[in-house]
């Protein structure tokens, strides 16, 4: 069962890391401001969509590894 739950743990840990790592900033930064304003409006809507989705499912991933290492903790002791 501590295996498995491990496994869980990690597999959500990696899960976490490559959707952050698949969102976009917050911020263009110096790129944008020599770039100009080059994307679209509804290029720009559809990438908040995405990123709004990529930020809920970092959030049930998160919460999910959070209660895996709770329960891995009480599991040891």
């Amino acid at each position: 069962m501590t295996i498995f739950l491990t496994i869980l743990q990690v597999l959500s840990g990696v899960v976490i890391t490559t959707i952050v790592l698949a969102q976009s900033g917050k911020s263009a930064g110096l790129s944008g401001a020599i770039a100009g304003a080059a994307d679209s409006f509804l290029a720009k809507n559809k990438a908040k969509t995405v990123d709004a989705q990529l930020a809920k499912i970092t959030k049930w991933f998160a919460l999910a590894f959070i209660v895996l290492t709770i329960i891995l903790n009480m599991m040891a002791k």
